[in-house]
């Protein structure tokens, strides 16, 4: 699925950054922990996010739903953040 995601924001924004084998801990519902491992895929989007906040909500809900029925994952996290930096 990994893959999938590069080759979409590979077409989409140009490119993306790929961080692998990332750490996660989280509190199962009986209180238990729980570690996991991750990957971090992201891409830069060169446009303003209040202008367009419709379309990438609908972007990001085709990605998220996508994702969850090509895999057996029980969620997939899909995060849009507004950073600006100097060129």
């Amino acid at each position: 699925m990994r893959k999938a995601f590069e080759q979409e924001f590979l077409h989409t924004f140009g490119g993306c950054t790929i961080i692998e084998n990332i750490k996660g801990i989280y509190k199962g519902a009986a209180g238990e922990t729980h570690t996991d491992r991750m990957n971090l895929v992201y891409a830069d989007a060169p446009f303003d996010p209040d202008r367009h906040f419709e379309e990438l909500y609908a972007y990001t809900d085709e990605l998220r739903a996508a994702a969850l029925e090509a895999s057996d994952e029980e969620s997939i996290l899909i995060v849009v953040h507004e950073l600006y930096h100097s060129v």
